[in-house]
């Protein structure tokens, strides 16, 4: 059905959409908000603040487009990246999604189309394993800080966990562990969604080390030793990336290592290894095989340099 309604009116009724419908995390909610307010500031620099949904058409979306590109971000001064572009055309499909769910007269989302220039700024940092090494023996286990921050450590790169997902791990998802090698716990990650993630023989290891130090009742798996007094002494996902970046220092390791690098090593190294695409996009919680095929450019590398050295013809006779 048409409607008189502007478009922008729609956007607290988008969100409990984001909620209720698709289940939607807070923050992914608050995201889409940020984007459609670009999208609301375009409409009001071109005077279309009373826009309604069924006037959308691929002429307005292609002065979309052209705003974007011109656009810049407010802290750095440069204009968006082109993947920051899709980010904002993402939250416009959204929109229309809901539209066309609600028999509300507008332009199918399929009609954007995103950069295709986007993928070649998708750049991930990971580890090489001896990066890695280096990394986990930082910290000096001597002190209970330094055996927390190895067990961090260990279990960010063996699980390959979100540091939110770490962050919100309980003591009582590990109990029992001396008669046990291995460990396969639930976590919930983006979305609400439940995965299974999985702790190696090693990272097992410093569990059973760290545990046994813990003489207070907190129930976070991982706190600080600072805050005493506090009702709750869980590390925050911020102080577990601050720990990070202090060890790649004492490391030697690129200054870009992060949290998420670690989580990035994970899933490249089970790549390297042979493993399936569809069974990364598992183990690391992806909604969309896509998002995980960011990974294959490590192993088409690697297959061009096999080539390279193993096929170049130099061992032909002209």
């Amino acid at each position: 059905m048409a409607t008189q309604k502007p478009i922008k009116n729609y956007l607290h009724d988008f969100l409990d959409w984001c909620d209720v419908e698709k289940g939607l995390a807070n923050k992914t909610q608050q995201n889409y908000a940020n984007f459609l307010k670009k999208y609301f500031e375009f409409l009001g620099a071109t005077s279309l603040s009373d826009l309604r949904p069924k006037d959308i058409d691929a002429h307005h979306v292609w002065k979309y487009k052209l705003f974007l590109s011109r656009a810049k971000d407010p802290v750095t001064g440069k204009f968006l990246k082109k993947t920051t572009q899709n980010y904002y055309l993402i939250a416009l499909r959204s929109f229309l999604n809901f539209f066309a769910d609600r028999d509300i007269a507008s332009m199918p989302s399929d009609k954007i189309k995103l950069s295709r220039e986007a993928s070649k700024e998708k750049t991930i940092h990971f580890l090489k394993l001896e990066q890695v090494e280096k990394l986990l023996l930082a910290p000096d286990t001597n002190n209970r800080t330094g055996l927390r921050d190895r067990c961090i450590l260990e279990t960010l790169f063996s699980t390959g966990l979100r540091v939110a997902e770490l962050a919100a791990l309980n003591r009582e998802q590990f109990t029992n562990l001396n008669n046990k090698n291995d460990l396969e716990i639930q976590v919930m990650g983006k979305g609400d969604k439940p995965r299974t993630v999985y702790f190696s023989e090693r990272a097992l290891g410093w569990l059973k080390k760290y545990l046994p130090t813990r003489q207070d009742a907190d129930k976070a798996l991982f706190i600080n030793y600072r805050d005493q007094k506090a009702e709750s002494r869980r590390l925050t996902a911020r102080s577990i990336e601050r720990m990070v970046k202090h060890y790649t220092i004492i490391a030697g390791l690129p200054l870009t290592t992060s949290p998420h690098t670690l989580r990035h090593s994970y899933a490249t190294d089970l790549l390297e290894q042979g493993v399936d695409l569809r069974l990364i996009q598992e183990f690391l919680g992806h909604s969309n095989i896509a998002t995980t095929q960011i990974y294959t450019h490590v192993t088409n590398k690697k297959l061009k340099d096999i080539h390279r050295k193993y096929h170049s013809g130099n061992r032909m006779k002209e």
